[in-house]
């Protein structure tokens, strides 16, 4: 039984792209189900911004389907893709698959000591994974099953005869001048989109077989070497008989296409064939799909040769991550769904793709930046609560807990990431001691087990112990700090007196929180409830220079996690012995 979208949902980017599908698709296809396209490479490990090749059609299919619609979204496998380079960073590879580079992906080894037949498969398996925990439901085509079965023979043979009309459609776009500064991509490429982008008389070549014979838009892998450095030296459109010599290592072949399924269209004419083929209706497409003789834009005029239209082609902007440049598969390093998934919930990382507008940029954070993303998210499951967030944000948030099919699992007891973290940094991963500091965080409603805040405690601790470095987690002393202790004056020891004596009775996450913030006031000779508006500005630097202290105290340095959790991990016969009782 499909949801049906809420009317506050009207108002978001996905809506707007569905209505504008749904019309689209019942003009060219009536009757038929709407079909949204995503391509991905597995060229290496998938990463972040191939994500928003597949996010932004799935939240539009979603949409499609919560209104009582088939749809269909495709994800083709480009496996059948040129293996163009060793990527740097990849356990289990060295230098020497330098010497598959131009067979297909799927004739490529996998990585040592991997459980996939092959290269492809390797990095296919991990994005499938990611896609299943994310609740995205798409059908996988891959791309080597579909030539190398025949599928697209017909298809092959109708280019190769429209070959004149391809090459004149190219030629508009091979005079032009190179662009001055080269885009950021995140669209899977291959080597003739590679070349071809930069708009260069050398991209000819990289268009497809150009030479005596004339031009040709397919590549046959040689029987030989297996890759695809063959040039197609003759062919007859009756016959349909090919003729092509490889380059690698001079070996000739005479085989009949009508017959032969070891080789593929170049790119720019492969990328059209198959939206006509599966009556596309929308497919994203990258920001450097927006330039002049980019493959989005010649496609759209090849694929009338097919019989077809060009997609609805959302533009998508560079997604980035804190602390590092630009994204790209081939180097290493390059976080993945996967790395995502490992330190934040499927419902954050959905909203993160569902909030923006596919041309606008944004960042995921793996430092300390995801404590605030989480605070923000965690504000907004609230305001949804309570009846007070925005239509837009509502539909964003709609969109990330639940799919047309239904709710994501989630945290049963979703308690504030940035404690979780500190809990699992000053534990250790304990988890006795965890049970016990949580528990104590709501004295009134104490866990029962911490299944409750599973998984967000999962992703919190593994992002303490992989994206921490040493030198920043929380090692709480052993012994006090006597020096320091007997070098305080007697203001710095009545506060600490003053902390002591309020443990008891202030032993929670906000009753602490009211303690070690009201010390200073209560100093200073206010109450420990008075507000900001009725204090002077000297009272917030007090309020540092009493946390500073504490933090030496406790872990002998001028910072760590947030007082309260700590003073609770800590436990309070440790707090006092610490603090000089």
């Amino acid at each position: 039984m499909p949801i049906v979208a809420q009317s506050t949902e009207t108002t978001d980017w996905v809506s707007r792209f569905a209505d504008e599908v749904i019309e689209e698709s019942e003009r060219r296809a009536p009757g038929k189900p709407v079909v949204v396209a995503s391509g991905l490479s597995p060229s290496g490990p998938i990463h972040l911004g191939n994500l928003r090749e597949v996010m932004t059609p799935h939240l539009v299919a979603d949409e499609i389907r919560r209104r009582g619609h088939e749809v269909r979204h495709l994800i083709s496998w480009d496996d059948y893709d040129r293996y163009r380079k060793v990527p740097n960073g990849v356990d289990g590879v060295d230098a020497g698959w330098a010497e598959h580079i131009g067979k297909p992906l799927t004739s490529v080894p996998a990585p040592a000591g991997s459980a996939y037949p092959n290269w492809a498969e390797h990095f296919k398996a991990a994005m499938v994974a990611s896609l299943a925990e994310l609740g995205v439901e798409f059908d996988g085509i891959s791309q080597t099953a579909q030539y190398t079965s025949g599928v697209y023979r017909e298809q092959i043979l109708h280019a190769m005869k429209h070959r004149g009309d391809i090459d004149a459609i190219l030629e508009q776009y091979r005079t032009k001048k190179a662009p001055a500064k080269k885009q950021q991509s995140q669209k899977p490429v291959d080597d003739a989109e590679l070349e071809a982008e930069a708009g260069s008389g050398a991209a000819e070549e990289d268009d497809g077989s150009s030479g005596s014979a004339g031009y040709f838009p397919y590549k046959p892998f040689c029987a030989r070497c297996g890759k695809d450095l063959t040039t197609v030296t003759a062919y007859d459109d009756d016959t349909t008989e090919l003729t092509y010599v490889c380059t690698e290592d001079g070996f000739t072949e005479t085989v009949l296409l009508s017959e032969f399924n070891r080789g593929k269209l170049v790119w720019k004419v492969d990328w059209p064939m198959r939206w006509a083929y599966e009556g596309v209706i929308f497919e994203p497409s990258g920001v450097d799909h927006s330039s002049p003789g980019s493959s989005f834009q010649v496609g759209g005029q090849i694929v009338g040769i097919f019989g077809g239209e060009r997609p609805i082609g959302p533009m998508y902007a560079f997604v980035g991550i804190s602390g590092m440049a630009k994204m790209s598969s081939s180097k290493g390093g390059v976080p993945t769904p996967g790395d995502a998934l490992q330190i934040m919930e499927p419902q954050l990382l959905r909203w993160l793709y569902a909030r923006r507008r596919p041309n606008q940029s944004f960042k995921i954070a793996f430092d300390q930046e995801i404590q605030r993303l989480y605070d923000e998210w965690d504000k907004l499951d609230g305001k949804v609560a309570d009846g007070s967030a925005l239509p837009a944000d509502l539909a964003a948030h709609s969109r990330a807990v639940r799919t047309a099919a239904g709710e994501l699992p989630r945290t049963p007891r979703p308690m504030p990431y940035r404690t979780l973290a500190s809990v699992a940094d000053i534990t250790a991963g304990d988890e006795d001691q965890s049970l016990r500091i949580l528990s104590e965080l709501d004295p009134a409603n104490p866990l029962s087990t911490l299944d409750e805040v599973r998984p967000r405690l999962d992703k919190a601790e593994a992002w303490i112990n992989t994206h921490v470095p040493a030198d920043q987690r929380t090692i709480v002393r052993d012994e006090p700090d006597t020096e320091l202790l007997k070098s305080l004056d007697e203001a710095s020891q009545q506060s600490l007196r003053l902390l002591r004596d309020g443990l008891a009775d202030h032993w929670s996450l906000d009753g602490l929180s009211h303690l070690v913030y009201g010390v200073p006031k209560v100093q200073a000779g206010f109450s420990a409830d008075a507000t900001a508006k009725e204090l002077p500005p000297e009272i917030k630097t007090a309020q540092r220079t009493f946390f500073a202290l504490l933090y030496h105290l406790l872990v002998g340095r001028d910072t760590g996690p947030r007082l309260p959790t700590l003073l609770l991990a800590v436990g309070q016969d440790r707090v006092r012995r610490l603090l000089g009782e």
